[in-house]
Formats: C-alpha cells, sequence, structure tokens
C-alpha cells in the first residue's frame, strides 16, 4: 500500500527519494510527495496522481539536501488530493511527516489540538500527527517524536524531519513495516520496503515494533524500549534486476513465466538425497503431531486460496483435519485456539496487518505458528515459531501469480512431510508425489507454449460484465483464484461457486452468453461436473472447460476446452490455475487495462 523513502547523507537526497518512491509504485497509490531538508531550509512538494506529476513540478526547483523523506499514497481517509498527500506539516509548517498505517484514535486527537488552536488543512487522520509533535517539541525532535507516538492508537511506520533540527531524522514502527539500509559511505537509506533502497545497498536492518531511529550530525543511533541497540544487519541476496520487467510488456506476464522456476526453486531448498525434504529446523515430530487437536490455516486473498489446496493435500496425505480461515475474520473469533494447534500463516510480503494481528493472538493463546512467506526478515517470519520461504524473489505486480503457487508447493512439502513421519502415506506414495512435483516446471511450459489458445477465449470474455467459474471439491479452490485473478485486473464481475450450488440460487444469474468457465480435473466427479455444466448450457452460458488430460469427452457441451498436461491430483491442483493466470492476464491486455496496478488495489495490505 501506501510507501515511504527516506535518505539522510550526501547531496542527492532529492535523487534517492525519487528513486525509492519510482521502485514503490508497484504497491500501488493515488498520490506522491517529499520533504527536502538543507541548512534549515526546507521544502515540501506533493501532487495527486502519478509520480511523473510530482517530478514535473520539482524539475524547476533547483533546491536540494542532505535529508528527504518522501511518500506514496494509498487513500484511506480522505480522497486522493494535493492537500490529502504526504508528507504532512504541523500548522506552523516547522515539522514534516510522511507516514504509513491508520490511526485509530485520531478524531479525538484532531479534536483536542483543534480546541488547543490547532487548524488542520487536510481530512487525514495523518496530519495530527506533525502537529503532536510540534505540541510536544521543547528542543529535541527526538523526544517530542516519542511523545506524540506515546498517543497513538493503531498503526504507523513514520519519517519525521524538523526545520529546527536542520541535522537530524528520526523513524519509528509499529504493526507497519520500517528497513534501514546503511551503505558504505555511512550514507542511511529507511524505506517501506526493500527494493526502494536497492539501487543504494543491500545492506538492511529490520526495525522491531516500537523500535526507533535517529540520525543525527551523521551519527545513527537505534533505540528499543529507550535502551539503545547495536543493529544485526542482514544481506539482501537478490539485485534490482530481479525486479525489473526485463524486457517483458508487464511485471505479471513475467512472473507467470517465472513460475516454471520458482516452484523448483521452493522445492529444492529443502530437497536432499533419497526424494526427502528436510524440515530439520521446524522441530516437528509425531509426538507433536499426534498432539494436535486443530490446524488453522490463515490466509486473505490469494494466500487464503492457496491454503485451500494446503488444507486438501494435509488432510489427504497427512490425515490431519485443517480449518482454512480469512484472517480479517479470524482474528476476532477463533475460541478452539490453544497450545494443542497449529496455526499456519500465509503472506506474500509477510506484513498483512490481519494476519500478523492473527499470529499475535494465537501465539497469546499458546499456539505453535508457521509461516509461509516470500520476504526474509518481515515480521511474520521475525515473530512465528517456524518458517518455509517460499523463494519466489520479488513479486512486483499487485496480481500474485507466482507467489501464490510457491506457497501451494510450500503447503503440499509440509502435507507430505508430515504425512510421512506420522506413517500415514508409505514411502512410495511420498516419493512418487514428489516426482511428479518436480515435473511441474515442463508442464507449466507446455501450458504456455499453448497461450494462443487461451487468448481465443479473451475475445469471449472482454465485453461481458459478468464471469462465473465453478468447479468440485479442490477444483472449486482452484475457481476461486481464478474469478479472483480475472476480478483484479479487467474489472469483469466474477463469481466462483462449487459445481452442486449453482442450483441453489446462483443459476439464477445465467442468461445467454454468460460466460461460464469449469476445471474438471479430478474423476471421480467428472459425472456431477459434466450434469452441472449442462444445467448452465441449457440456460444459454457460453462454457469454457479446463480440464486434465485422461478426464473424460467434453466436446458435447463446448469447443472451448482447454486440457492440462497429465498430472495428479497435487500437481492439477497447480496446473489448472495457470491457463486462469493467462486467461486474466490476457483479457485485461485485450481490454487496454493497466495489468500491474489494477484500480484502487496495493499490493502489500499494511492496514486493516
Amino acid at each position: 500500500m501506501c510507501g515511504i523513502v527516506g535518505f539522510y547523507g550526501k547531496d542527492k537526497a532529492k535523487e534517492v527519494v525519487l528513486s525509492g518512491l519510482k521502485a514503490l509504485e508497484y504497491r500501488g497509490y493515488d498520490s506522491s510527495g517529499l520533504t527536502i531538508l538543507s541548512k534549515g531550509e526546507m521544502l515540501t512538494s506533493k501532487k495527486v496522481g502519478r509520480l511523473s506529476n510530482l517530478k514535473s513540478t520539482l524539475e524547476s526547483n533547483p533546491f536540494n539536501g542532505e535529508i528527504s523523506i518522501g511518500h506514496t499514497r494509498w487513500a484511506t481517509h480522505g480522497a486522493p488530493s494535493d492537500l490529502n498527500s504526504h508528507p504532512h506539516l504541523d500548522m506552523e509548517e516547522n515539522i514534516s511527516v510522511v507516514h504509513n498505517g491508520i490511526i485509530e484514535n485520531y478524531s479525538e486527537l484532531k479534536a483536542a489540538l483543534i480546541n488547543q488552536g490547532v487548524s488542520f488543512k487536510s481530512e487525514t487522520d495523518t496530519e495530527v500527527i506533525p502537529n503532536l509533535i510540534a505540541k510536544a517539541f521543547t528542543g529535541s525532535l527526538l523526544e517530542a517524536t516519542l511523545k506524540a507516538t506515546s498517543q497513538l492508537k493503531g498503526s504507523y511506520a513514520l519519517c519525521v524531519v524538523s526545520k529546527a533540527c536542520p541535522e537530524e531524522l528520526v523513524a519509528t514502527r509499529y504493526d507497519s513495516p520500517l528497513v534501514l539500509g546503511v551503505d558504505e559511505d555511512n550514507n542511511y537509506y529507511i524505506a517501506s520496503d526493500i527494493p526502494a533502497i536497492l539501487d543504494y545497498t543491500r545492506t538492511v536492518f529490520f526495525l522491531e515494533n516500537k523500535d526507533v531511529i535517529h540520525i543525527k550530525n551523521g551519527i545513527l543511533k537505534i533505540y528499543r524500549n529507550n535502551v539503545e541497540i547495536s543493529p544485526t544487519f542482514t544481506h539482501i541476496t537478490w539485485d534490482k534486476d530481479a525486479a525489473s520487467k526485463d524486457g517483458y510488456d508487464s511485471y505479471m506476464y513475467k512472473e507467470i513465466l517465472q513460475q516454471r522456476e520458482v516452484l523448483l526453486k521452493a522445492l529444492n531448498q529443502r530437497l536432499k538425497g533419497n526424494l526427502d525434504l528436510d524440515f530439520s529446523d521446524f522441530n516437528i515430530n509425531i509426538n507433536f503431531l499426534l498432539s494436535l487437536r486443530n490446524i488453522y490455516i490463515v490466509g486473505c486473498g490469494t494466500a487464503y486460496n492457496a491454503g485451500l489446496l494446503g488444507k486438501y493435500a494435509l488432510e489427504k496425505y497427512a490425515g490431519l483435519p485443517v480449518n482454512n480461515e480469512i484472517a480479517s475474520e479470524f482474528r476476532y473469533n477463533c475460541p478452539f485456539v490453544n497450545n494443542r494447534s497449529l496455526v499456519i500463516l500465509m503472506s506474500q510480503s509477510g506484513e498483512t496487518a490481519d494476519t500478523i494481528a492473527v499470529l499475535r493472538k494465537v501465539k497469546a493463546l499458546g499456539a505453535k505458528t508457521l509461516a509461509i512467506t516470500n520476504v526474509v526478515g518481515s515480521t511474520i517470519s521475525r515473530e512465528s515459531d517456524y518458517v518455509f520461504y517460499t523463494m519466489a524473489g520479488p513479486e512486483i505486480a499487485v496480481a500474485s501469480t507466482k507467489a501464490y503457487t510457491s506457497q501451494i508447493i510450500a503447503l503440499y512439502a509440509i502435507a507430505l512431510h508430515f504425512g510421512l513421519i506420522t506413517d500415514y502415506i508409505k514411502r512410495e506414495v511420498y516419493e512418487n508425489k514428489i516426482r511428479e512435483l518436480l515435473t511441474l516446471p515442463e508442464k507449466i511450459n507446455e501450458i504456455i507454449e499453448r497461450e494462443d489458445e487461451i487468448k481465443k477465449l479473451c475475445l469471449h470474455i472482454s465485453n461481458k460484465n459478468s464471469c462465473f467459474f465453478i468447479g468440485r471439491g479442490e477444483n472449486y479452490y482452484s475457481a476461486l483464484e481464478g474469478a479472483l485473478k480475472l476480478k483484479e485486473i479487467s474489472y469483469i464481475h466474477c463469481e466462483a461457486f462449487p459445481a452442486g450450488e449453482l442450483k441453489h440460487g446462483t443459476i439464477a444469474l445465467i442468461e445467454d452468453g454468460t460466460p461460464v468457465i469449469g476445471i474438471s480435473t479430478i474423476n471421480r466427479l467428472y459425472k456431477k461436473t459434466l450434469s452441472n455444466l449442462q444445467e448452465v448450457k441449457a440456460r444459454g452460458a457460453n462454457i469454457f472447460i479446463i480440464a486434465s488430460a485422461d478426464e473424460n469427452d467434453f466436446s458435447s457441451l463446448s469447443d472451448n476446452i482447454f486440457y492440462l498436461p497429465e498430472s495428479d491430483d497435487l500437481g492439477n491442483g497447480i496446473l489448472s490455475v495457470i491457463p486462469m493466470q493467462l486467461l486474466a492476464y490476457n483479457t485485461a491486455l485485450e481490454l487496454g487495462l493497466n495489468i500491474d496496478k489494477p484500480r484502487n488495489l496495493a499490493k502489500s495490505v499494511t492496514v486493516e
């Protein structure tokens, strides 16, 4: 969502911050701005719309400096506008703040400040922060910031500068990510996400909740619980080229293609000789698994959908009953979580606000936690008991593709490992499943080479107002992800339903020409799925089918059938979504839409 970039260094502040904001565009935003501080002079500029609007405004102004803070905003409080954009200043325009997060008690704070004579210019929650700092300021920017943040309820990542303290920058966070980078020349970089600073450094420190950065006269100090600490820096192994388009028209298309490689990478990190998966870092054994009363898989959006296929795998191959939960709901209702629970937390970024809230709540209830995430050093990875890194590399497009399939691979690997150590499955079954997973990159490539078959379908869908996806069993889980992908980037109304539920209401929405995409890769459910597709065809639906290679004949229903390469149940769970990703991509392309940055959406949802 919103992005923060800060810089403290040598005479290139404007360039560094603008470059960082450019790198954070993928998170989604509707306005941008920055403040530059130099020798007691302060310039703030902010513009609604694309970052290019801000750059155009700054081109005619040569002002530069040693310190700068910048922001890309995704509107929460107040519509997108110049006034509502960040940075926000106090009433006297001496203090400048950029903020990610939501201040839940801003109304009360704002009312109190107005009673003290403060006037406000914006509709945002953020504007209370610089005014609280100004009220608390008695000469120390650090102390004033700490006094102000002690009054805040909600989430925040902040960078603060002041004309009265021309050699200082203060930054802190609570439930919103912030990372510090340092280069060999002792320039300091602050950002909400690593890509913003990769042009300058790969040496980073991930702040924990309420950590405070204070840079004064070029000297860095970091405080935790009011005590100065020595930070432990992490070296980022991937470079910015990994986050570039590499000549493709969009990040999403590149990331669809990358699934051929990242699935193997996710699996191979755990694979050793004799097809054994190494989970020695988990310290999970048969006694622990047999002691469990329940397992929950928790996520949001695409991560939730991936968890559904994980539920299927854990139940079938490990014999463990699993509940799937939407994080934003589960955080308020988890009555059966206790010290005999395992909670698996799914988050590409590792910073999803609702999922972090679940993590902290279930840990307090005594549960063991297992994170499946893509980002090393993220909040969820640091705070969970066990971590499976998906190793997918940076995912820039808002609509997730490779993160989804790599999360499924992680869940499959965990399910097979659990099943083997409890002797729920025999080694022969285990090895056959691992071998099949290792063939998926080649089969994904086969699907991608047949992309033209998918493109034909887009012409039938791009001019429609609604589209339905149906399937049974785990095919329904895949249908949910297919519908989500298409609605995210084409803005066509899409819904997914269990095929057997159509006659319980949804079939009323079917009319002549309504696109219905049916997924059928489960042989035992073929006749049931065929019957459901016949029902919608009888009511005028235009049917498209994704089926497994050994599936029965659908030719009487449709000429538009995409047969997947031959695979097993686990493989089909991944292979069936690739055509739907390509369908969404090519439909949005046909409509001329911004594929990587769909309207109203953000990549990393760091607020409730």
